[in-house]
């Protein structure tokens, strides 16, 4: 017998993840060749083009949230390893201590200098300043314009002169009682000052990041070298703060939730996922809908299931025992991306689509390659 087309519901049922009270189910793909016979499930572009979207929820510089939907979740996670691990950034990399009699050892002073993110001119950074290479004299001072960039922070405790006598406030008793990460000063090197000034210039992300604390004669004398690095190094390489992603969450209202009943459902999830409309006429009219005799009560609706942390609460309670059903989609991936300031947080995506794509290139050639 000839094999009988998945209607568009069992397509759509095909992709979602059941959750359950106290199970999951349905948590494997199925949409690969030979699982259902008669049905092509080969890859193919132009099918993935029309399956394929982007929906972007937020876009701010250094937090952005957006969906990627018709992905695998391979491909999901390559996105979001690759954004934490294989995008370049500058930081610092050697720090030259000439004095410290601060209270922080040298090696923990190094530690959080080192964790400072730092932006710039968008040019510099990304076309001008290369990888940098250790001299073949291993001296780690020897450095170029165009793979080292140079920062300096020299800050000295004084007395406060025109202090109170009575204040207690050490920042007003003392000059530089804190020293803050605008404190570091960039010394440009050959040509960086074509690529790094005015508003280009690098510099800290945020200027009022607490470095040290000193007191009246402690100083610090420290000259710092900043390099190009990525994340699998060290963490101080990465671009973003958090890159996580999360599956869309489906709720689905199978019988109508009236009354007392629809306002306790609403506060089963979190704030905004339901709604409360009241049954119109028409709905009320309508025979078999389950609102007829209800017209102008409050009914549940599904407003927002992104919002929702599927926490299973609803299902908890007897009253909502099949008019609910709790489910995630598994090829709907909601991203968030959160910059520590060096790269836009949707600048940071774009980039890892790019890696991928040049490790995809990569694998071929060395395929083709192994073939020869």
């Amino acid at each position: 017998m000839p094999h009988k087309p998945p209607t568009q519901e069992e397509l759509e049922k095909r992709k979602i993840v059941g959750v359950n009270l106290e199970t999951v189910t349905d948590v494997s793909s199925t949409d690969f060749p030979g699982h259902y016979p008669g049905e092509d499930h080969a890859w193919d572009i132009e099918r993935f083009k029309r399956g394929f979207s982007v929906e972007f929820h937020q876009n701010d510089p250094h937090e952005a949230s957006f969906s990627l939907i018709g992905i695998d979740a391979s491909i999901a996670n390559a996105f979001r390893r690759i954004m934490i691990a294989d995008v370049p950034t500058l930081a610092i990399e050697n720090v030259f201590v000439w004095n410290n009699t601060s209270v922080i050892q040298d090696e923990v002073l190094a530690h959080r200098l080192g964790l400072i993110p730092f932006t710039g001119g968008r040019e510099g950074l990304t076309d001008f300043l290369k990888w940098y290479r250790k001299p073949a004299n291993g001296d780690p001072a020897e450095c170029k314009d165009f793979n080292t960039v140079a920062l300096e922070l020299n800050v000295k405790c004084e007395h406060n002169e025109n202090a109170d006598p009575n204040e207690t406030d050490p920042t007003k008793l003392y000059h530089h009682a804190h020293v803050y990460a605008k404190d570091i000063v960039f010394k440009p090197i050959g040509r960086q000052v074509d690529y790094f000034s005015g508003e280009d210039i690098i510099r800290p992300v945020n200027p009022d990041i607490l470095i040290a604390k000193l007191r009246p004669g402690q100083e610090i004398n420290v000259q710092m070298h900043m390099h190009k690095g990525v994340g699998s190094d060290h963490a101080k390489f990465s671009p973003v703060a958090t890159a996580s992603y999360r599956i869309m969450p489906t709720i689905t209202i199978t019988q109508p939730i009236l009354g007392r009943d629809a306002e306790k459902f609403q506060r089963c999830f979190p704030k905004g996922v339901i709604g409360l409309e009241k049954v119109t006429a028409e709905e009320a009219a309508q025979k078999g809908s389950g609102y007829e005799g209800h017209e102008g009560e409050l009914k549940a609706v599904v407003v927002d299931p992104k919002s929702d942390t599927v926490s299973r609460e609803a299902l908890r309670h007897e009253e909502f025992k099949d008019k609910v059903k709790l489910g995630r989609r598994r090829d709907h991936f909601i991203y968030l991306v959160e910059s520590t300031g060096q790269w836009k947080s949707d600048a940071i995506f774009l980039e890892s689509v790019s890696h991928l794509k040049a490790k995809a290139k990569a694998l071929e050639e060395q395929l083709v390659n192994m073939v020869r």
